[in-house]
Parts: C-alpha cells; sequence; structure tokens
C-alpha cells in the first residue's frame, strides 16, 4: 500500500469579469423589458411582475462580490441573458477540455512533472459538455498522458469524490500519478433571470495531481484519509443535462430546465449534514478542533461556510483559517474548495493538518484531510 499525496494545483481563470453593478444592471434592465412586455397579463393577475435586484441583495444573500465568466456579453444582453459559446467543429479542442488542460499544465509545472508522467485523468465537474466521448479521454490525449481516464459527476462535490477515487487507485497501486480536473462552466446552467439566483454562479477550472507520497520531487500534502456520503433530495437540480449554447427558437422555455433551488430547505439540511460529517471524520482519524489549522470548504455561500467553520472549530474561525474565495470568483461548483486550497496552502508548516470539504446536489459532501510534508 502506498501513501497518496497533492503535489500540485492548477487554476485556470477567464479573462472576463462580472461586477455585481454590471449584473445588477443589466438584470434590472431585462426586469422592465419583462413587466412592460407582459403589462396587461401581470394587470390582469396572470403573470407575476418581476422585482429588481441590488447589489446589497445579493452581497448579503451570498457574500459575492464579482464572478469570471466565459463570456459576458451574451449574460448582460436584456434581450438574451445567457453566455453565447460557440459551437466548436469535432476536430477543435472542446471548451472544458481547454480549460482543463491549462489548470492541468499548471498543476503539474508545480510538481516537476509532464503529461506524459500521468497514468489516471478524472474529469470531475458538474455540468458536462457533452455525453460523449468522456471529456477526461480528450484532456488525456491533449496532455500527452497514458493509462487511462473518465468523467465523473457529483455535482459540487465532484473534485473530493474524485481526489477519493485517484487516492484509493494510487494508495492501491493500480496508478501511479493520476489528475483530477474540474472544469466549471456553471454560467451556461445558471438561469440569470432568475432574482434569486442570477448572481451565484462563474466559470473556472482547477487541477489536483496526486501521486505516490515517495516519488514527491518536493513539498506535498498527503492525503491521510477521505470521506463521501450521500443521499438523495430534489432541492438543488438542473434538468438541462449538457452544456447549453443558445435558446433555439420555438424551444419551450422551461424554468425547471436550469439550476434550480430549494434555498431554505438546503439551508437547513445541508449544514448540519457538513458539519456532522466533517467532525465525524475528524474524530475516527483522532484529529481534534485544535489540530487542525485550516478548512478549505465549498464556496458556495459565506453564511453557510461561516456556520460550518463554528460548528467544526467549536469557536469562530480566526482570520486564515477558513479562507474564502467566494467574494472573487463566486461559486464555482465542484472547482471552489480546490481554488481556496491552491491559493491558501504554501504558508502552513511540516506536520500541519488541513481539511478539504465540498458539498451540493444529490446531496453530497467529501472530505479529504491532508498533512503538510515538506
Amino acid at each position: 500500500m502506498h501513501t497518496p499525496a497533492i503535489t500540485g494545483t492548477g487554476v485556470f481563470t477567464p479573462e472576463n469579469i462580472i461586477t455585481n453593478a454590471e449584473l445588477v444592471t443589466a438584470f434590472n434592465a431585462y426586469v422592465d423589458l419583462f413587466n412592460a412586455r407582459n403589462a396587461d397579463a401581470i394587470a390582469a393577475g396572470d403573470v407575476e411582475a418581476k422585482e429588481h435586484s441590488s447589489e446589497d441583495f445579493i452581497l448579503k444573500a451570498s457574500g459575492i462580490e464579482q464572478r469570471f465568466v466565459i463570456d459576458k456579453t451574451g449574460v448582460l444582453d436584456p434581450e438574451v441573458m445567457h453566455p453565447l459559446l460557440r459551437q466548436r467543429a469535432d476536430d477543435e479542442p472542446s471548451l472544458m477540455a481547454e480549460m482543463g488542460v491549462d489548470a492541468a499544465q499548471k498543476a503539474l509545472a508545480q510538481a516537476g512533472r509532464d503529461g506524459s508522467d500521468i497514468d489516471l485523468v478524472i474529469c470531475a465537474a458538474s455540468n458536462m459538455e457533452r455525453a460523449y466521448p468522456a471529456i477526461a479521454v480528450e484532456i488525456q490525449k491533449l496532455l500527452g498522458a497514458g493509462g487511462f481516464a473518465f468523467d465523473m459527476n457529483v455535482a459540487c462535490s465532484s473534485a473530493t469524490f474524485g481526489i477519493q477515487a485517484a487516492a484509493d487507485m494510487v494508495r492501491s497501486g493500480s496508478v501511479r500519478k493520476a489528475l483530477v480536473i474540474n472544469p466549471e462552466i456553471c454560467s451556461a446552467h445558471l438561469e440569470w433571470r432568475d432574482r434569486d439566483c442570477h448572481f451565484i454562479f462563474g466559470d473556472v477550472a482547477t487541477a489536483t495531481l496526486i501521486e505516490r507520497a515517495e516519488d514527491a520531487a518536493g513539498t506535498r500534502f498527503d492525503i491521510v484519509s477521505t470521506r463521501c456520503a450521500t443521499e438523495f433530495s430534489n432541492n438543488i437540480r438542473n434538468n438541462n443535462g449538457y452544456l447549453r449554447r443558445s435558446r433555439p427558437a420555438g424551444m419551450v422555455d422551461r424554468r425547471d430546465m436550469q439550476f434550480m433551488q430549494n434555498g431554505r430547505k438546503v439551508f437547513k439540511e445541508v449544514l448540519p449534514m457538513v458539519s456532522e460529517h466533517i467532525s465525524a471524520h475528524m474524530a475516527d482519524e483522532g484529529v481534534s478542533a485544535g489540530d487542525l489549522k485550516r478548512l478549505w470548504l465549498h464556496q458556495a455561500n459565506k453564511t453557510m461556510n461561516d456556520f460550518i467553520g463554528r460548528k467544526v472549530l467549536g469557536r469562530t474561525p480566526e482570520p486564515g483559517e477558513q479562507p474564502n474565495i467566494l467574494q472573487d470568483y463566486a461559486n464555482t461548483s465542484s472547482a471552489g474548495s480546490i481554488i481556496a486550497f491552491s491559493k491558501y496552502s504554501d504558508d502552513l508548516a511540516n506536520g500541519d493538518t488541513g481539511l478539504i470539504c465540498s458539498f451540493g446536489a444529490g446531496y453530497s459532501v467529501g472530505s479529504v484531510l491532508l498533512r503538510k510534508t515538506a
């Protein structure tokens, strides 16, 4: 049996930023158009008038200040309100693969590795660009990796579930070096015309390199243990399935075909599930709250993270103990906890313990207990 370790991470960040101010301006213009075009039906009580959004409402509800997106032109057009993504030719790299390769190359460079060193690629994300062939196999080819590759989807927990799968294979000896890649194009599945959620998501890709600890060329984070759990719920769902590039003429515009969530139930049901999951994982490994130097949590909502941090640590986390990147990236689904880990892990000392945790639709929750070895 081998000890799996994280030896590199990478983050691909799109060039386009949408600030809350830009988003609110576009959304409110859409609302005004909708209300004007449906004035008679609204007056008759057949259609409900839409309400304006505001920067204060977004910040208070989520802690988000901006988000990175692949395309902002379509999102900010009141007549469109979704990203305009070009349909690529079959002989071109897919958008998800292109994003994933960028993040993967950064992770490989950090660890002093090359694509040809890799014998497993897992593409783990909430929304895949297509059903098949697997995005992971395409990334494998673009990187020049060997071995095998496959896609997996556990919504916002995809990264931690992917890490568990890769770590288990490294531990057993079936693979030596694995990449878990999380290209999240959340903007194409978000309903930007819904006031309750139009501000939630952003786009990004992350990559995590996992290899045998004894093969590591530099600083590493040994994977002490992993734990995953699921429990079915309809309170967060997406019925559309694959990447949406446009709304075809004549298509029935069903609201339930994009991202949907019952926020109140999610808060009530997910928070205790995640807090208890982390605490039980730590207890089983003999790790106390005082031993934990860093919590890299899923970046969905600041209030949720603050609650989980207090429950796990038994107190309000000190600055830096539970880093948030939500204000800059928004919710990037499975990639969020990996962005936090990538940006806020270098300062830990040899022997320090930390925990990555992601959670979301399913319900699902995954945690990865790490120990730094310099």
